[in-house]
């Protein structure tokens, strides 16, 4: 999470974190976890518990859904940090989460990788919006993110996903990511991707072509009205492109994007939007 000022120098132990990992001596280890439920009327959020970095606060919502925002408390994540977030919508609950700020993966006391674990989880009839700030992949760091997504079968999800590599004028750092979705308990998508060193030829034209930002957006919607063929956003311009393309495994949408600065990648997320929302009346 991004770095508070004040605390940027303190480390404290995760609250009843327990022992840290055998070799990670200096690692922060911290699980928030955040439930909401429909109570007939409108989302509540019976569960809503911070630790570590992870400082959630409830945020006002015009509508019956909930919103939570996630508030960075240190700076995390450093190499050794053990980091999960558990998200859990249970049936016809709505909720929307975001982040104050970027996330900076910084280089840490140890060369050992953090490990940043989102784990997102919605019933039936349920809609999870998963919207954060980039993370940011700076110089020296070394972080694993995985996201983990169990949805019910009229479930609808909505995760963006934007990183940067590298600070202004600087190299990335080492950044891992998987994204493995299960819809009705059958796979949906199953994502890796790995970027700066040591991996070989991530910054090829094969690649990124020089990009320095990327971005997913995953849309599943049982309203979907999912085209045949995908849809290429930027096409024919130096700054970055986008592919909007179906998946095999249910009614969604995979928008993958690669661009020079974030705001350019995030213009060709919001249009990749645009076009998926559009599919769903």
């Amino acid at each position: 999470m991004s770095p508070a000022p004040q605390l940027a120098a303190a480390r404290a132990p995760a609250a009843g974190g327990g022992p840290e990992p055998a070799g990670h001596p200096h690692g922060v280890r911290a699980t928030a976890r955040i439930r909401a439920a429909h109570n007939g009327r409108v989302t509540t959020l019976p569960q809503l518990h911070s630790d570590g970095p992870f400082h959630l606060r409830r945020v006002r919502s015009d509508s019956s859904a909930a919103r939570v925002g996630i508030i960075g408390a240190m700076s995390a994540p450093l190499g050794g940090d053990r980091l999960t977030l558990d998200i859990t919508v249970e049936d016809r609950a709505e909720l929307e989460v975001t982040t104050a700020a970027a996330t900076l993966a910084l280089r840490g006391p140890t060369t050992h990788a953090a490990t940043y674990d989102v784990r997102l989880t919605a019933g039936e009839h349920a809609q999870l919006r998963w919207l954060p700030q980039p993370l940011i992949s700076a110089a020296g760091s070394n972080l694993r993110q995985t996201y983990t997504v169990e949805l019910a079968a009229t479930a609808r999800l909505l995760l963006r996903e934007e990183q940067l590599l590298g600070r202004a004028d600087e190299e990335p750092g080492h950044l891992v990511s998987r994204i493995l979705v299960h819809r009705a308990g059958h796979p949906l998508l199953d994502q890796h991707t790995a970027y700066g060193p040591p991996e070989p030829g991530w910054d090829g034209p094969a690649v990124l072509g020089g990009h320095r930002a990327v971005g997913q957006l995953l849309v599943v919607d049982p309203r979907l009205d999912v085209p045949r063929n995908p849809v290429l956003l930027g096409e024919g311009t130096k700054d970055g492109c986008a592919v909007l393309a179906p998946l095999a495994g249910g009614p969604a949408l995979l928008a993958t994007a690669a661009a020079p600065t974030s705001a350019t990648l995030r213009a060709l997320l919001d249009e990749a939007q645009t076009h998926a929302r559009a599919l769903a009346p």
